[in-house]
């Protein structure tokens, strides 16, 4: 498939490229610096990559660079940026929209606090303590969700670097809730009381970025079971890989 990352020399797109172009995919690179694309992934990845040095937020260089992808990844900003990240989003999925010779899937980047909590109608950016820069996210979120486009969110939790020789895990896979096993009674919780349980059990969220760049690449076609839905990861020896 052509694959366009935005973000490609980001902690996650920069992954997503070099997957991508190992899988067999056209992967192009939207980015600030292509010189620093080079010096990250080296001659054998970014020879095989179309690089697009172009500012994100110009919407012609957004528009022309999606004709013929199948594909975008948006990995681009982080919620830090606050209006300029949803500036950026709304960018890029509005262009998506316009451009007829894009296909129409669109992977976003979102976080585990996207994601509804077990038992309850709460997520966790709503939560007291959760950093108020996450309502960034659900911006975005909301943005997507006004489209007709062919989306889905990856909310991880926090991503670390995969150690070359750690044992093989298993991924579960959940839809629109944390993939976290809670007891019911977590309906009789305060919000203060519920943000930290979620506080206290963070770590069993943490996910390779190679793992979250896998499950985005394995899951590229139209109308597939994760259209229109967040997507939530969690390591477990139990579950099949997905």
């Amino acid at each position: 498939m052509k694959i366009i990352v935005f973000g490609a020399t980001g902690n996650m797109g920069r992954r997503v490229l070099a997957q991508g172009v190992r899988m067999g995919h056209e992967m192009t690179a939207f980015v600030r610096s292509p010189e620093k694309l080079h010096e990250q992934q080296g001659d054998q990845i970014a020879e095989r990559v179309k690089v697009i040095g172009q500012d994100i937020i110009d919407p012609d260089s957004v528009f022309a660079a999606l004709a013929h992808q199948d594909v975008a990844v948006l990995a681009a900003g982080h919620a830090g940026q606050g209006e300029e990240f949803v500036g950026i989003v709304d960018n890029i999925v509005s262009q998506c929209e316009r451009q007829p010779l894009f296909s129409g899937r669109v992977w976003m980047m979102g976080g585990a606090g996207l994601l509804d909590i077990p038992h309850t109608d709460l997520i966790g950016n709503d939560l007291p303590g959760f950093p108020p820069a996450f309502q960034y996210h659900n911006r975005n979120l909301e943005r997507l969700r006004r489209t007709g486009l062919d989306w889905s969110v990856m909310c991880p939790g926090t991503m670390v670097e995969a150690k070359a020789d750690a044992p093989q895990v298993h991924m579960r896979v959940t839809t629109e809730i944390l993939p976290l096993a809670l007891p019911e009674t977590i309906r009789e919780l305060s919000e203060a009381e519920l943000a930290g349980l979620l506080f206290s059990r963070l770590q069993e969220l943490d996910v390779s970025y190679e793992d979250v760049a896998n499950c985005m690449l394995n899951h590229l076609e139209l109308a597939g079971p994760y259209k229109g839905k967040r997507l939530g990861l969690a390591y477990r020896n139990e579950e099949p890989v997905r």
